[in-house]
């Protein structure tokens, strides 16, 4: 008797292991391309909103180090700094805190306060074009919450947008200096990555 039960029950067994497997397989892919399209779509809108867009580059640190930035931007306001976080809840952090805390539904974790990061990014973009303003902020997409207020430096990211894309429809150029320090700047960034494509081919 139990021989012929325990072959039925262990194949049930593995059927609902692979069709679990399936299914979250399918959400991971469904997740996936979720994130691609939103990324899609921010990476159109900076465009968008701005003259020019260096992405996920690196450049000199002023210090013989590299540092690496996700976004920068050439704006009517000068050189934009911007690290997007795709967090979803409620965000709780402050300039002194180390960690920052998100809690949404019965979920809650931390990552590092973003803030010193920025900053030295932005330090870096100065180094190279001292005679523009340079800005930074962390962008939050909009499924972040800042209940108790937004820390120094952080913004929703399509609050940011709105405003980017209002100054880009109601000026059409730079100033010179600021396309001369944009042009350093993306030169500089060309030469960081050409020393690492040198480097990794000596290695």
């Amino acid at each position: 008797m139990l021989d012929s039960v325990m072959p039925f029950t262990e194949g049930r067994l593995l059927l609902l292991v692979v069709v679990l497997v399936a299914l979250a397989l399918v959400a991971a892919g469904w997740y996936w391309r979720v994130r691609q399209r939103r990324r899609r779509n921010i990476d159109r809108r900076l465009r968008d909103a701005s003259r020019g867009v260096l992405a996920n580059f690196i450049i000199p640190d002023g210090n013989g180090e590299e540092i690496q930035l996700q976004y920068a931007l050439l704006t009517a306001r000068g050189i934009l700094v911007i690290d997007i976080k795709d967090v979803e809840g409620h965000v709780f952090g402050s300039e002194g805190m180390q960690d920052w805390t998100v809690i949404a539904d019965n979920r809650r974790f931390t990552f590092a306060n973003p803030q010193p990061g920025l900053w030295d990014r932005v330090a870096a973009v100065k180094r190279l074009t001292p005679e523009v303003p340079v800005m930074g902020f962390v962008g939050f997409t909009g499924r972040a919450r800042f209940s108790k207020g937004q820390p120094r430096s952080v913004t929703l990211l399509d609050s940011l947008l709105q405003e980017l894309e209002k100054e880009a429809a109601s000026t059409s150029t730079s100033p010179d200096a600021y396309q001369l320090a944009w042009e350093r700047l993306r030169q500089s960034a060309i030469a960081a990555r050409m020393d690492n494509l040198l480097t990794e081919d000596r290695s």
